[in-house]
């Protein structure tokens, strides 16, 4: 049966074809994980609502020929009345084979895609700590990697460099 759709779809390497381009995921874990709260129990006292601060970093490195460590990282601070609530800092990670892409594709893979696909499971282990100390529930917002990985290589231009091709982000 046909979904009408005649698109052509990247074929997989096989022994006709090693050339093929190959993107899969190895594995997806948690590499990093901390959580403080520094002015517990008194904090929990207060019913100000907190001011939330999220710093996001991503990242990749070669593990070996054409495989990839692609990592996000996340760290939030919520502060009450100038004292830390709490703490959270967090290193989702994910293991890529990518090989037989054009080199000019490869940069975005790392810092669109990869991270993409990374991200949910990050949200998911922060909440799941926060869920663990009682306060009430926190989200990540959603992250749109294009528009962060497009930013990141126009501030590169600008500096009069090019996107590096194992740097953290």
């Amino acid at each position: 049966m046909s979904d009408g759709n005649n698109a052509a779809t990247p074929a997989a390497p096989t022994a006709t074809n090693p050339q093929a381009p190959t993107f899969q995921l190895q594995r997806v874990y948690l590499k990093d994980a901390s959580l403080e709260l520094p002015n517990a129990p008194q904090i929990f006292l207060d019913q100000e609502a907190p001011q939330v601060e999220v710093q996001l970093d991503v990242g990749h490195e070669t593990v070996v020929d054409g495989i990839y460590e692609v990592a996000v990282r996340v760290t939030t601070t919520a502060r009450v009345k100038g004292k830390t609530l709490f703490l959270v800092e967090a290193k989702q990670a994910g293991i890529f084979e990518i090989r037989q892409v054009p080199a000019e594709q490869l940069e975005p893979i790392l810092g669109v895609v990869c991270p993409g696909i990374i991200y949910p499971y990050l949200r998911a282990n922060v909440a799941d700590l926060l869920n663990r100390t009682g306060l009430p529930p926190m989200h990540l917002a959603e992250i749109n990697f294009e528009a962060l990985y497009q930013q990141r290589s126009a501030q590169l231009k600008a500096a009069g460099g090019t996107p590096p091709t194992e740097t953290r982000q």
